[in-house]
């Protein structure tokens, strides 16, 4: 096998004292930073919240590992009971979660906005992809054209059906499959962002593959963090501070396929081939899930589109960097 999965969403998180107990004041009260870590969608994943009492915190990560299973539940693309998994091997799906059909919503939205350069639909070229990589002594030059153009005919943003009153999604063609790796991270941080606020926290950093910082630090300070250099995703190439934001990077050194590194996790819509290694994007957005799927579109999108997708989508910068350093920045 030489698929070598690092991190989809590989970016490198800089808090003061990370992992470590910190005790700050805070509203008269001793704050202490409380630290989890886990997995989401097979991604690492951390929570770091203040809280005066522990024992709440520690509630409140519980609720959230709940949310957080319930939501893998549906949205799984390696667990065959899941919601987009009985989507893909039937077709459709009756009484689909609520959660699943505002994504695909979310998603299709991302395919409008950016006139395919995004397309949810891309699961078969993936699935092409993966197999030829995984199988015994595959051709380094990945696989034949044929197979790329057949497995493209699948793929059709405009193929997903959607029924929002009787919750029903269903695909046009045998055969489409979905992926939402490009949203589903971002979509569960936010909703373990609102789980941990109902509970009463709002000071802390949430990443379920896509860190979301909410409200400053105890002392006041933003939450710094960096964004991976492609070559080394566990070194930062530079770094932002934010506050009530979310820091979204993409880059096609997640997932590399082969062993010298052309054939990435990335793949255009358009052409069936992916993009390069070593070129990462970094999304700030209001939310995790706006920022989330624009990360990866912005990699495939046309430069001269950039910014109108970014407005369009609802986002305030990006950052495109290489093993060199950021090359450029976009503002909506």
């Amino acid at each position: 096998m030489t698929v070598r999965i690092t991190r989809r969403r590989a970016i490198t998180i800089l808090a003061a004292a990370a992992g470590l107990p910190l005790l700050m004041k805070a509203n008269a009260a001793q704050a202490r930073l409380v630290r989890w870590e886990g997995t989401t969608l097979g991604a690492p994943s951390t929570i770091q919240l203040f809280a005066a009492d522990e024992a709440k915190a520690r509630a409140a990560l519980t609720a959230a590992q709940d949310e957080l299973a319930r939501l893998e539940a549906i949205f799984s693309i390696y667990r065959a009971d899941s919601a987009l998994s009985a989507l893909n091997r039937d077709g459709k799906l009756d009484d689909a979660p609520a959660e699943f059909v505002e994504l695909v919503a979310h998603a299709k939205s991302l395919a409008a906005i950016s006139d395919g350069a995004f397309d949810p639909t891309i699961q078969p070229v993936w699935q092409l992809y993966f197999s030829h990589f995984t199988a015994a002594n595959p051709d380094p030059n990945g696989p034949a054209q044929r197979d790329i153009d057949a497995a493209l005919t699948l793929v059709d943003w405009k193929g997903i059906e959607i029924d929002a009153a009787s919750r029903r999604v269903s695909l046009a063609k045998p055969g489409m499959a979905l992926t939402l790796n490009a949203r589903a991270q971002g979509y569960i941080t936010d909703k373990v962002a609102d789980v941990l606020r109902a509970h009463g926290f709002s000071q802390m950093l949430v990443d379920m593959g896509e860190p979301r910082a909410m409200e400053a630090k105890p002392d006041g300070s933003a939450w710094h963090i960096g964004i991976a250099n492609p070559a080394d995703n566990t070194k930062a190439i530079t770094s932002v501070d934010v506050v009530n934001k979310c820091v979204s990077t993409s880059g096609g050194y997640g997932t590399i396929f082969d062993e010298a590194g052309k054939f990435t996790h990335i793949i255009d819509p358009k052409t069936g081939r992916t993009a390069p290694a070593e070129l990462g994007v970094t999304v700030i957005a209001d939310n995790a899930t706006i920022a989330d799927g624009l990360a990866t579109t912005l990699i495939l999108a046309p430069e001269d589109k950039r910014q109108q997708i970014l407005r369009a989508g609802g986002a305030e910068k990006a950052f495109f960097v290489t093993p060199q350093g950021v090359i450029a920045t976009v503002t909506a």
